[in-house]
């Protein structure tokens, strides 16, 4: 800056802010002007104006280094050390203070010391861009945010030395931080206690596509419930079983877990069926399935039940229908609402619930309507007598046939309940519920109405497929219960199977041997081999493995109690609502270190699919149009990568249990 003849320099070294180090002060007739050393820009410099409006200009300044910058965080005032806060700065127009969110921090570093890397002139671009890339990984934002107009002028703004990053370079990041996030699975999962038990989803995307997605359950050594998705696998809706179960195996042992699976969920459909059958050949081939593989195929629970429901709502469709456009007539007005009140009136309906509209997409809302007009059926004939321009009344047989369907409904409803309100969803808490809806099934049956028998019947038909694969699993997991052990099975049993009930419990009670028998001899050959291994290299051959196992021959022949003995022979631990099954199993361990092995793999089979907040969905899982867009390898990227920061994010607290980080839109 040339400086005119009216122009003169004022000696800034009586200036306490250190702020004028990079500033000139100088005065021009009676105004003060302060000019910036770097870039030349000229603010006032008066002493009423204060020195914040400096300070902000050197943080946004270009043309300046960062070497100083720490000073000016340090003189905005002492921060909590390890918080985060943003630095301060202005705009051209008048700032308008708002409210912060909380933030998610990756990695953090206590504030000091990242004033000290700014102080030594290091500005962490590589670690910004990454933590940019986690943010939108972990909260579902667009890709393409980081072209957006608003968010570089935000950043430049925030931070001048940030280099804003291209659409490939952050898709780039993404790739780059899956990759390390699944070596941490991989470690997590090889150093697992326990087996793994697969589940299997199948998605809808825009146009014809598909993708499969894979996920591990399992239960840690914290007897903690762990669950990670694997892969999100791009298919061809004409591939065969045969090509589909080939890549569920490829991505198997490229995860090295198919010697350690123990069971593998889907949905109750053919397809499955034959994907499963050849996976399970698979891996008996190799001995890889305990008890011979009898409790590997596993179908979802709520998913039978959604079936089943839709076997009901379309039985009654056209009830349901009527039911529906006679709430909203009435609803229509005011009018029509206060003489539809003079028909409760008169015809003594006592009910104090309010009519409701459904949402076809959740079925519980469905039966929360026919439930309430089944109350003021009476009141909707009266309205049809008086009122000429009301015509949808179902008949009274249409509302028997209402009142005996929303009966199954209700059913529906308390067991789905259950589910979605378990806060533990082990395996146990399923049998008894699943065993109440095979004896109404039995019971409904007989109905002498023609509809409510055939619709019973189909229903059966399919929940029969359903109990022939999945009604050794449950009772095993029910056992394994210590409320219950064989008392639940012999308490169900009788009722369902009538005289054949000793069989089939015999049946059950042999299967528990087997899985016992094959997870002694497991363990046995797991602590030899640890055993072997933790030597410290004094001498290559454990000389007492022989030793180990004339002990294990000898304890069998000589009628030892089985840890399955001892624990079945117990008295039933007391019922309480509070109890957590992974808890008392985690206590006594030490006293049943077979069974509890036995336990800790049985406890882990995800017996339904369906996540706790679409338990009603009466659609399927479908990609949002943005995730539809992507390719296949990015998307996997983003979805197992979210699911594991999620999962990270959840075990250390740090994120509120109420938020919401889905990608994926289930319609």
């Amino acid at each position: 800056m040339e400086l005119s003849e009216e122009t003169v320099l004022v000696d800034c070294s009586r200036l306490k802010s250190a702020v004028w180090k990079d500033f000139d002060r100088v005065k021009r007739n009676d105004v003060c002007v302060a000019v910036c050393k770097h870039c030349k820009k000229k603010l006032s410099g008066s002493s009423t104006s204060g020195t914040s409006h400096l300070r902000n200009h050197l943080i946004r300044c270009r043309r300046r280094t960062n070497h100083d910058v720490s000073q000016l965080l340090a003189s905005k005032g002492k921060k909590k050390e390890g918080s985060v806060t943003p630095v301060g700065y202005s705009y051209d127009h008048d700032e308008t203070k708002v409210d912060t969110p909380n933030v998610v921090r990756y990695e953090q570093t206590p504030l000091k010391d990242e004033l000290a890397g700014l102080s030594s002139g290091n500005f962490d671009f590589k670690r910004s861009r990454f933590d940019l890339a986690r943010m939108i990984i972990l909260h579902g934002y667009p890709l393409a945010m980081v072209e957006h107009v608003g968010f570089k002028i935000f950043v430049r703004k925030l931070q001048p030395l940030f280099e804003l990053v291209t659409l490939d370079g952050v898709v780039a990041d993404c790739k780059e931080i899956y990759l390390k996030e699944k070596q941490k699975v991989r470690e997590m999962l090889d150093d697992l206690p326990g087996k793994i038990s697969l589940s299997v989803d199948t998605w809808a995307a825009k146009g014809d596509a598909k993708y499969l997605c894979l996920t591990a359950h399992s239960v840690d050594d914290t007897w903690a419930l762990r669950k990670k998705i694997l892969s999100f696998i791009h298919v061809d809706p004409g591939q065969t079983e045969d090509v589909m179960s080939e890549i569920i195996m490829t991505r198997l042992m490229e995860w090295d877990i198919d010697s350690k699976l123990f069971s593998m969920t889907c949905d109750s459909c053919s397809v499955h069926d034959n994907i499963v059958d050849k996976v399970r050949d698979h891996l008996s081939q190799n001995r890889f399935l305990l008890c011979n593989g009898q409790l590997f195929e596993v179908r979802c629970a709520v998913n039978i039940i959604k079936i089943m429901v839709e076997d009901c709502l379309e039985a009654l469709n056209v009830t349901i229908c009527k039911v529906r456009e006679s709430v909203r007539y009435i609803k229509s007005s005011q009018t029509l609402h206060e003489k539809f009140n003079e028909m409760v009136q008169e015809v003594g309906a006592n009910s104090q619930k309010l009519l409701c509209l459904d949402n076809p997409v959740n079925w519980n809302s469905t039966y929360n309507m026919l439930d309430v007009a089944l109350e003021y059926r009476e009141a909707f004939s009266r309205l049809q007598e008086h009122d000429f321009g009301y015509t949808m009344c179902p008949s009274d047989d249409e509302w028997s046939q209402a009142s005996t369907i929303t009966s199954f409904l209700k059913l529906f409803v308390e067991v789905s309940t259950v589910f979605a309100g378990s806060k533990i969803p082990t395996a146990n808490v399923y049998f008894a519920e699943v065993c109440d809806i095979h004896l109404q099934l039995i019971d409904w049956c007989q109905s002498r109405d023609e509809l409510i028998s055939s619709l019973s019947l189909k229903m059966k038909s399919k929940f029969d497929d359903y109990w022939k694969k999945c009604s050794l699993v449950l009772a095993v997991a029910a056992i394994l219960d210590p409320r219950f052990k064989m008392k639940l099975v012999e308490y169900y049993y009788p009722q369902i199977y009538g005289g054949d009930a000793p069989d089939c419990v015999d049946i059950v009670s042999n299967c528990m041997r087997a899985l016992y028998n094959g997870h002694d001899v497991y363990s046995t050959i797991a602590s030899n081999s640890q055993a072997g291994g933790s030597d410290g290299g004094n001498d290559a051959r454990d000389r007492l493995t022989g030793f180990d196992r004339f002990l294990h021959e000898t304890s069998q022949s000589q009628n030892v109690k089985s840890d399955l003995d001892k624990y079945l022979e117990e008295p039933l631990f007391p019922r309480n609502n509070e109890f957590n099954i992974l808890n008392w199993w985690k206590v006594h361990t030490p006293r049943y270190p077979v069974l509890s092995m036995m336990a800790r793999n049985i406890l882990g089979i995800l017996m339904s699919k369906v996540s706790l907040d679409s338990v009603f969905d009466t659609g399927d899982r479908i990609l949002d149009q943005y995730r539809s867009s992507l390719s296949a390898d990015t998307l996997q990227a983003l979805i197992c990568t979210q699911d594991w920061m999620r999962d990270g994010l959840e075990d250390s607290k740090s994120c509120s249990s109420s938020s919401t980080l889905a990608i994926c839109d289930a319609n």
